[in-house]
């Protein structure tokens, strides 16, 4: 194990009470308190995942997530005492793979951190999203071009940089063209966790994969939404 992993919250008890929840388990834990020695910390340490309060004294944890997604693709943890749905959206369409709310157990976040981990390996790893071997490696969607063995994605020849999380999404897409899916079965699929009603984190996931492809919101012509039953690819 020995993942490295950045704790950033401006609340010193609770940051000390994630670290020692994920030292137990073997993660190598970096802690600050506020955004710039986080932005630091980021370029300087070679993380595998980072727990971000949004609430921070200098800036939030929505700036701090912009600034990793314009380098890096380690997986986010947003934290916050918010429960409006838009600020779970916002975190989610900027790059944020998973929000957990204050309070929390401790060991949810633990449990969460595993669950992007072995997403994030799995990734650079190469994987690949379905273990059937029969899978094609490679789809070529009017020229959106996703390949499973390199992880990559290009649009009409120019690399569209995806998440682990938004290449899985579009990967499962792809896999099942021309099917319409719903939006508990991506998530249920992509997260492995079951799905509960009002989730949005699909929606919001959806919507940054069409920003990156420059889709228009009224016709995208690559990932279309079926009302009131879900996604898919033609």
């Amino acid at each position: 194990m020995n993942e490295k992993i950045l704790v950033v919250d401006d609340e010193k008890e609770i940051a000390d009470l994630i670290e020692v929840y994920l030292t137990s388990e073997g993660y190598t834990v970096w802690k600050c308190n506020n955004g710039r020695e986080a932005l630091k910390y980021i370029d300087e340490i070679d993380l595998d995942l980072a727990v971000l309060d949004v609430m921070l004294p200098d800036m939030d944890g929505f700036q701090i997530c912009r600034k990793i997604r314009e380098k890096y693709f380690f997986p986010v943890i947003m934290l916050t005492a918010k429960i409006e749905d838009c600020d779970k959206i916002m975190g989610l369409t900027i790059g944020a793979d998973d929000y957990i709310t204050k309070p929390f157990n401790p060991l949810e976040v633990t449990a969460r951190v595993k669950t992007q981990l072995r997403r994030y390996v799995r990734y650079n790893n190469a994987a690949g999203f379905s273990e059937k071997p029969e899978s094609n490696a490679e789809y070529d969607m009017k020229g959106l071009i996703i390949n499973r063995e390199t992880h990559k994605c290009t649009l009409y020849g120019k690399e569209i940089l995806l998440t682990p999380i938004e290449f899985s999404i579009l990967w499962y897409l792809c896999e099942h063209k021309g099917k319409v899916i719903s939006s508990e079965e991506l998530f249920e699929q992509v997260w492995g966790e079951k799905f509960l009603e009002n989730n949005n984190t699909v929606m919001a996931h959806i919507g940054r994969i069409r920003e990156k492809l420059k889709e228009p919101a009224r016709n995208p012509k690559f990932i279309k939404t079926v009302w009131g039953v879900g996604y898919t690819i033609e």
